[in-house]
């Protein structure tokens, strides 16, 4: 044993995180304190991001956020939340309730120990089975109509089978977070030259189709890997729609705002407005959200402000029937409030393109079927054909079966015609299309003139269901 191996002092390596493992996060879920809410409280040392992880994972958890109050001073965090589920009841599963306790503390663990490997700083492990031999791809681009369904005609033509993808649309962005395996061996794709091929391909397709529109939104394809674990999937679009500027209004014709395009029979005549004001007592900046209450609607601002680079001290949320009240005392990473009359006008047009991509309006389409490689092509291909646009997409794969969530509208922006819904059951046949209508429990958009996100308020679902069936010559 050398001099150096002796006299070298011990150091324990769980030491630096030792802080951390006593004081928290500490998890505790009420059912006494409030009547009508589960009342969830988490405090703890407070940690990057911290806040943002919890609200991520109520959010997907599907809990509705319904009043939060946020503290986080001498370095220590308390976050208080009232939720409720989907149905606006309390959350009473003994089973549910230790899940949520423990994905809060087993989410920041993962992250401090470095388990987690993404593109951005928060990334988690729960990920499907199904994309851990599938590679991840990214992509943004320019909106236009019908810009889905090429996608999935690339990718079918390169010999890709879609396992999984997320797309969001608006004003002229497109983001897109895609998992795809090779279509004969369902493993992932890692030869450098194929992939070479699937982004030229991929690139030419978000490319934008003028010299005007190329001046304003670019074009980008990214290959992450073949790695099971990747960034929240809602926030790497979050992200990515940041990055390809989606809070500037396109050039062409004016359009009407989300801030300004409320419907006159919105309760109060009350619009989404955003408002930054000087906290010069306390060195913060105050920065304030009124806009029409909807699920995931505090996640989206958490997150923005967190991809901003500024820190939230303190916060209070309200829901007022339909709408919410939403105040956040923030400082920008390097300890400075918002001084410049640009910095507010961006972080405010940031802030309200984050409340709006997740609206979508008009039809939602619903399709379950046995998974079968040249399904999604032909569905958007069909979709296309009858003058359908596919403005945001989730699909996702489960024990062998597929699950395609489609927000579609009519390319001009008009309400969707049944006579068309007629028309593409008789094409769909022998497959079952099932019309109803669904009103959601609360308001989750408001009119727009655009032919991206524009159409009725109230939605109508269609639930497409396919099991064994032959595509045959109609495959992309």
């Amino acid at each position: 044993m050398s001099m150096k191996e002796v006299c070298c002092p011990y150091f324990d390596p769980e030491f630096e995180n030792l802080n951390e493992r006593i004081y928290g996060p500490r998890v505790c879920v009420d059912n006494e304190s409030c009547e009508k809410c589960t009342v969830v409280k988490v405090d703890s040392l407070n940690k990057q991001d911290l806040l943002l992880q919890v609200v991520q994972v109520l959010t997907d958890m599907d809990l509705f956020i319904s009043k939060s109050y946020i503290s986080f001073d001498a370095g220590w965090l308390m976050d208080v939340f009232h939720v409720k589920d989907q149905r606006g009841n309390k959350v009473t599963d003994n089973g549910f309730i230790n899940y949520l306790q423990q994905s809060i503390v087993t989410r920041r663990e993962l992250k401090n120990s470095g388990e987690l490997k993404a593109c951005s700083e928060d990334t988690v492990k729960a990920e499907p089975e199904s994309t851990s031999e599938c590679t991840a791809i990214e992509m943004i681009g320019t909106n236009r109509p019908g810009i889905f369904s090429e996608i999935s005609a690339v990718l079918a033509e390169q010999r890709c089978n879609i396992v999984e993808a997320h797309a969001w649309s608006h004003n002229a962005c497109v983001a897109c977070v895609a998992y795809v395996s090779d279509e004969s061996t369902s493993t992932c794709i890692d030869d450098p030259n194929r992939l070479a091929t699937i982004e030229d391909h991929l690139s030419t397709v978000l490319r934008p189709t003028t010299v005007t529109d190329d001046e304003f939104k670019g074009a980008k394809t990214r290959f992450l890997g073949c790695d099971s674990s990747t960034s929240h999937k809602e926030r790497r679009l979050h992200q990515l729609m940041l990055a390809n500027h989606d809070f500037h209004e396109p050039p062409g014709p004016t359009r009407a705002s989300f801030s300004s395009a409320a419907s006159d029979s919105d309760e109060d005549g009350r619009r989404t407005t955003v408002s930054i004001d000087p906290c010069n007592e306390k060195g913060y900046s105050c920065v304030n959200v009124e806009c029409l209450d909807r699920p995931k609607l505090m996640f989206d601002i958490v997150c923005t402000l967190t991809d901003l680079q500024y820190v939230i001290f303190h916060a209070s949320i309200t829901s007022h029937g339909l709408f919410a009240s939403q105040e956040y005392y923030i400082r920008d990473k390097d300890g400075c409030i918002l001084n410049s009359v640009d910095e507010k006008q961006r972080v405010t047009k940031c802030l309200e393109a984050a409340i709006e991509r997740r609206v979508c309006e008009g039809v939602r389409l619903e399709l379950c079927a046995k998974t079968s490689v040249g399904l999604l092509p032909y569905i958007t291909r069909v979709l296309r054909e009858y003058g359908l646009t596919v403005v945001r997409a989730d699909i996702a794969t489960d024990g062998g079966r597929m699950k395609n969530v489609f927000y579609v509208q009519d390319i001009s922006g008009n309400e969707v015609d049944m006579d068309i819904v007629e028309s593409m059951q008789k094409e769909l046949e022998p497959l079952a299309l099932q019309v109803k209508n669904e009103v959601p429990q609360r308001p989750t958009s408001i009119e727009k003139e655009s032919f991206s996100l524009g159409g009725e308020p109230n939605r109508l679902s269609f639930s497409l269901v396919f099991d064994s069936v032959d595509l045959g010559s109609n495959q992309c």
